[in-house]
């Protein structure tokens, strides 16, 4: 059973969540909260496995939220954070990621949808709305700075080291990005100047480095590669 805490500050919102996950089987809600506050000393008290976390409330939203709930409170088995967010902002995203969150999805996710995040994000992968897995990998691959969620001016990215994203090529990389973006094989074409031909190449390559088996799986790696 996967233990999830919902914040949200709109109760209508909650109580949608609530019904959609209701049948879902192996999940249960143990609790909600609508501000920071009680998101906070809730979570510290049920230790749930899984945190449905809204991005933007009036006291602070989902980074205040991740602020507060470090590993120095709940251990090393504390919750793993899921952003469910109207906004599908590029720097929310990348925001958000860095400071903690798992995954990000929007709030036009189907329940199912919704049942299969908790669950990935649970096991240790990482999930994303299909559109927004691009940003996250734009932003690491390229080593581009995140907002800063405390708003200091120190705030800059390390260095990325991962021997298989080095082992790409630019044209590959570029490939990657769109793939992960939701482009086709055409439109990658159109794209870059390339032939349909050229990026099936491309792709493949990238499947073989990676040692993914398809576009989805792909599209998840890119997602779930801890490069910050």
């Amino acid at each position: 059973m996967v233990n999830v805490f919902l914040v949200d500050d709109h109760s209508v919102f909650r109580a949608g969540v609530r019904a959609e996950l209701g049948n879902a089987e192996g999940i249960s809600i143990v609790g909600d909260a609508g501000t920071v506050a009680e998101a906070t000393s809730g979570i510290t008290e049920t230790n749930p496995d899984v945190v449905l976390l809204d991005v933007h409330m009036p006291d602070g939203g989902g980074l205040a939220v991740l602020s507060n709930i470090t590993k120095a409170q709940l251990g090393e088995d504390g919750p793993k954070f899921l952003a469910l967010s109207v906004s599908d902002a590029a720097e929310d995203v990348i925001a958000l990621i860095r400071a903690g969150a798992r995954g990000y999805v929007t709030k036009n996710i189907g329940g199912a949808e919704l049942a299969e995040a908790i669950e990935r994000v649970h096991s240790g992968d990482a999930y994303f709305s299909p559109r927004l897995a691009g940003f996250v990998l734009d932003a690491f691959a390229s080593g581009e700075p995140a907002p800063d969620p405390a708003g200091g001016p120190d705030s800059e990215p390390e260095p990325i080291s991962d021997p298989v994203v080095d082992a790409l090529t630019r044209r590959e990389l570029e490939v990657l990005r769109l793939l992960a973006r939701g482009y086709t094989y055409r439109e990658i074409g159109q794209e870059l100047f390339i032939s349909i031909k050229t990026v099936e190449t491309h792709a493949s390559n990238i499947l073989r480095k990676t040692q993914q088996s398809n576009r989805y799986q792909l599209t998840r790696w890119a997602a779930d590669r801890d490069l910050d």
